[in-house]
């Protein structure tokens, strides 16, 4: 890496950090944030049961304080790259704990990781398209962590009544201040721990569409509300 990006990244992490901790926390308290069908997970967890919230990274940024919200850590994978450093850095604040790797990266590594804080903290967040897509296509990763640490799958939905969309592969989302955010917790979806490779495709398949389905159902009452044409991403 060239001296001058070696520059750019050492700024970066060590004098951005906070400020961008402080704005994040300045921009939450504008948003308007309600939850649905969260008390399966609570009851789940206090039962010592152990959770994976699974979402679409084009809505990731409506969950980002999870961990403060709930009063309880959770898990996340975050990539190894230079921006990850202070992605991760910032998260650490919000009460994540990041592992670092991806699936294009690390992701053996990230995996075991994962599957030994679940085991530890109880809860996982888990972007399931990410970091690069395609959109709204399940990977692996996720059904493989629930196998391994005995965790339940939760499908969580994310929300936006006004939202900012960008240009990116997968129209990341991102809720403008003063605006309403609503996170939908989905029925716990369990895994078999023994699985051959159709049966674990038939696993994979079955959540892919239940986010799907999901997902449409409530995005066409939030595009009617927000005017919006619906999101085919």
């Amino acid at each position: 890496m060239s001296l001058k990006k070696e520059i750019k990244f050492f700024i970066i992490k060590h004098f951005l950090t906070f400020p961008a901790y402080y704005i994040l926390n300045l921009y939450a308290k504008t948003i308007k944030l309600s939850f649905n069908n969260e008390e399966e997970i609570r009851t789940h967890l206090e039962n010592r049961g152990r959770v994976i919230l699974a979402s679409w990274h084009q809505r990731f940024f409506g969950g980002f304080y999870l961990p403060k919200i709930l009063g309880r850590p959770i898990c996340i994978m975050i990539s190894q790259s230079k921006d990850g450093d202070f992605v991760a850095d910032v998260a650490k604040r919000v009460g994540w704990i990041p592992v670092r790797g991806s699936s294009s990266r690390g992701g053996k590594k990230a995996l075991r990781g994962m599957v030994d804080e679940v085991s530890k903290t109880q809860l996982a967040g888990h972007i399931v398209d990410g970091p690069t897509g395609p959109p709204r296509v399940i990977k692996p990763g996720l059904i493989s962590m629930a196998q391994q640490s005995k965790a339940a799958i939760c499908p969580t939905c994310v929300f936006y009544d006004k939202p900012w969309i960008f240009n990116s592969w997968d129209r990341f989302m991102v809720p403008r201040p003063f605006s309403s955010v609503v996170i939908r917790f989905g029925s716990l979806e369990f895994i078999p721990e023994n699985m051959d490779s159709e049966e674990f495709e038939e696993n994979r398949l079955y959540v892919e569409r239940k986010m799907i389905e999901e997902y449409e159902k409530e995005d066409q009452y939030w595009n009617k509300k927000s005017g919006l044409k619906p999101d085919n991403s």
